[in-house]
């Protein structure tokens, strides 16, 4: 199988000629650029400028290379867009290490402080010195919402606003032919499967606007405000992803959508809340997004999120990620037997809240092998590292980790 072939078998839940392999495919599943500069390095890799496409989690561009070395199987669509240098621009990382930015999200020094602005000029993000990632610093809907104002607000919040390749430069100034072209050429170059960005958050946009504290409040305390908020919310991402899925629809395999539902303890809300507010408007999205294009539905959703996989899957959802297996009620091996033909596991493939940070290379191999071996039978698994590998990581661990997956030893 090639590795797009490879993707698809697993996500139709036929045994793949080996374990699919995804790093780097999406936010999540990549590499803090800090470890990343690091890991070319140990690998033995010729020098290149690091690109940082993820500012506010400083997360690194996985190069050709590397992605060569571990036979890694997906690809972003944004690598198809912002290859020029003119789309970068030089900046400095935490740990003093030179890297690049995106020209249209450079961070600037303002009150001892790195931080990102908005295209309107208002600071929606900082970095304080001595941090790694940046933190949201506004919420537009705080004090007082006006749903009237939707997507101005929205624009408004850090995860919005700072927006990854192929970013409004490509997006805005060069319009929607450049979108078709850039998917066009990176679906001709490649055959990694590809995953497009998305996103479609409900529960975390309310998040974003209102506060986590307050918007959860909301939902126990305004239900008819709620609706009418996520129905305003839905019907802003119909209309994204009827036109994003018309340009791009054709060159793509996963559509990625994003709602971390969960926590270390299990979800922030009960299965009945999930229903009434969440689920019949991810089966929308869900459903027109197969309607539009012929790709399969992936979730980010963090936490233990156990109590909520029947409704989501029977929103119809295909894979989640990242498959937190530290978090209550995530057993790799009970999530296997009762939801293993049904949904696809894209994650769950090395603990980074305790293993991948803290173990050595030999304890990783042998935790990542018995990962492999619970949750790879039968396809329904891609193998990913729970969620990125942060900045302090040693690169040693990054090896053992991938080349653990299919139990080789390269030297």
């Amino acid at each position: 199988m090639n590795s797009r072939e490879r993707i698809l078998a697993a996500l139709n839940h036929q045994q793949p000629d080996r374990v699919p392999i995804d790093f780097g495919g999406h936010r999540s599943s990549g590499m803090a650029a800090i470890a990343y500069g690091k890991l070319r390095r140990a690998l033995g890799l010729s020098e290149r400028p690091i690109r940082v496409y993820d500012p506010v989690q400083q997360l690194a561009i996985i190069d050709e290379d590397v992605l060569d070395r571990f036979g890694v199987d997906t690809i972003e669509l944004g690598r198809g867009f912002a290859q020029g240098d003119e789309h970068w621009s030089d900046w400095t990382l935490p740990d003093g290490s030179p890297c690049q930015m995106p020209v249209w999200a450079m961070p600037e020094r303002e009150d001892g402080r790195w931080v990102l602005k908005s295209e309107s000029g208002r600071v929606v993000g900082q970095m304080p010195d001595g941090a790694l990632y940046f933190e949201q610093t506004y919420w537009p809907f705080l004090e007082e919402d006006d749903l009237d104002r939707l997507p101005e607000a929205m624009a408004e919040t850090m995860w919005v606003a700072m927006r990854t390749p192929p970013g409004p430069l490509v997006a805005g100034k060069f319009g929607d032919q450049a979108m078709i072209d850039g998917a066009r050429r990176l679906r001709e170059r490649t055959d990694r499967a590809i995953l497009a960005l998305f996103g479609g958050n409900l529960l975390e946009i309310g998040q974003f606007l209102y506060r986590n504290d307050k918007f959860l409040m909301l939902l126990a305390g305004d239900p008819k405000r709620v609706h009418e908020f996520l129905d305003r919310l839905v019907a802003i991402h119909l209309a994204n992803l009827e036109k994003f899925l018309s340009l791009v629809g054709p060159y793509i395999d996963i559509i990625l959508f994003g709602d971390d539902l969960g926590m270390q303890s299990g979800p922030q809300m009960s299965p009945a809340m999930y229903r009434e507010y969440f689920k019949p408007r991810h089966a929308q999205m869900w459903r027109r997004a197969k309607e539009l294009a012929d790709v399969k539905v992936q979730l980010h959703c963090c936490g233990g999120v156990r109590p909520l996989l029947d409704d989501l899957i029977d929103a119809g959802l295909d894979a989640i990620n990242p498959v937190q297996i530290s978090c209550q009620g995530m057993d790799p091996r009970g999530l296997k037997a009762d939801f293993g033909q049904r949904l696809t596991f894209w994650g769950g493939g090395c603990d980074t809240h305790r293993v991948l940070s803290l173990a050595t290379p030999d304890e990783i191999r042998r935790h990542v092998q018995e990962q492999v071996s619970i949750l790879s039978p039968g396809g329904g698994f891609v193998f990913q590292q729970v969620h990125n590998v942060l900045a302090d990581v040693p690169p040693e661990n990054v090896i053992a980790m991938l080349d653990a997956v299919n139990q080789r030893q390269v030297a």
